[in-house]
């Protein structure tokens, strides 16, 4: 199974809002998923998405590929950098 950290889009339309999940990368993109991992609003600065990064840096630490935007929230909450001292410390 391969595991993707991604958006999976809620809201109304002409005004989304996004689920920031871990789910399987045959799932649908707003089907089913394993975890949700926070939300974001991209109506709001990137700085006030809500993610737990325990949760984040436990999926791409057991091999999770994550989209691009996600990739880039990561980035913008420091994300990437708690996982690269997790992997550097295993």
């Amino acid at each position: 199974m391969a595991v993707k950290i991604r958006l999976a889009r809620t809201g109304r339309h002409s005004d989304p809002s996004y689920r920031i999940v871990a789910a399987d990368s045959r799932y649908a993109r707003d089907g089913r998923y394993i975890e949700q991992l926070g939300y974001y609003n991209p109506q709001k600065p990137a700085t006030e998405a809500v993610i737990d990064d325990t949760l984040a840096v436990k999926w791409m630490l057991l091999g999770a590929q994550y989209s691009d935007t996600v990739r880039t929230l990561f980035k913008t909450k420091g994300i990437i950098a708690k996982f690269l001292d997790a992997k550097k410390a295993k």
